[in-house]
């Protein structure tokens, strides 16, 4: 199974009906598989199997609700898929090493509604596709198409800062999918097993780039500040002015993008004040086709 336009149409199907019950037997009938070979190939384009991957949604999902509303722990249980407020509650302690009841009194006391409903709604447009954002579409036949321009816009913004946690990683270019998916992954299950509201889609600041490895920053926004803890390292975005640009399509196109920034920069006379980011704004499960892929370039400037 390759990550194709496919695949990202078969993880939409599947997040669809997680409150109905998903069966190995059925989603292979769904993608023309033996059993045998859909949770083998899942395995190893997801990283995860089916049961675990339905499984977290599932969980994900209900903690957001948990925290977003006033929905008895019954009816989360039971909309969610879940057999009995039993079966519920030993999952969710399983996974976030709390009971229901407690993860939503310690969210609530440090969050607003609105936070923690915009968390959810986030949590259910990123779940699914958490480690596949930065991931090429395969289609070794398109050669890619050099007319088509991926900028759509470069505007000069104001911006407030942002509440980010991050991993470092230091790679290699063409490591660059691995290593988003993996710190994309390990972010999102922290945060959510931590009870942190998730302000926005993901990302990735360029702390260096050069001939040989880079350093780079893959994050996730928050709607408040958290503490450093091993690997997972808070900071915040700055805010003030920046150089945003608009690139559509595929992420292997995003380095004719940055360029075109830097040379926005450099006629309108600006100076680059930091190290530039992209947010990955698109849900590559909700729009499967890359042309339809939108991602925001942000370079910092001097005031």
């Amino acid at each position: 199974m390759t990550f194709d336009s496919k695949f990202l149409l078969l993880l939409n199907d599947i997040t669809r009906v997680l409150d109905r019950g998903v069966s190995l037997k059925s989603v292979a009938r769904r993608a023309g598989m033996s059993p045998c070979r859909l949770h083998r190939e899942f395995h190893r384009t997801a990283r995860e199997t089916l049961k675990q991957f339905t499984l977290r949604l599932q969980l994900e999902r209900a903690a957001a609700r948990l925290v977003a509303g006033d929905e008895a722990v019954l009816t989360v249980a039971l909309t969610g898929g879940f057999a009995s407020h039993e079966v519920f509650t030993r999952a969710f302690r399983r996974h976030f090493g709390v009971s229901p009841v407690q993860y939503r009194a310690r969210m609530v006391a440090s969050t607003s509604k609105r936070e923690r409903q915009r968390h959810l709604a986030l949590t259910k447009a990123i779940g699914p596709c958490i480690r596949f954002f930065h991931q090429p579409i395969y289609k070794s036949h398109r050669p890619r198409d050099i007319t088509v321009m991926p900028t759509l816009s470069i505007d000069r913004k104001e911006i407030q800062p942002q509440h980010i946690l991050y991993i470092r990683r230091r790679i290699a270019p063409s490591e660059m999918k691995e290593a988003l998916g993996e710190c994309f992954g390990k972010l999102f299950t922290y945060g959510a097993k931590a009870g942190l509201p998730i302000a926005g889609w993901p990302l990735c600041r360029y702390a260096s780039t050069g001939m040989g490895l880079w350093t780079i920053e893959p994050a996730m926004p928050l709607s408040s500040p958290t503490k450093s803890e091993g690997e997972m390292q808070a900071d915040t975005l700055p805010g003030g002015p920046v150089a945003l640009g608009i690139h559509a399509g595929p992420y292997e196109n995003l380095p004719d993008t940055n360029a075109a920034i830097e040379r926005w920069i450099e006629a309108n006379g600006y100076k680059v004040a930091g190290a530039p980011w992209e947010q990955y704004v698109t849900d590559p499960g909700e729009h499967p086709d890359p042309k339809d892929w939108r991602t925001e370039v942000y370079w910092p400037l001097a005031k």
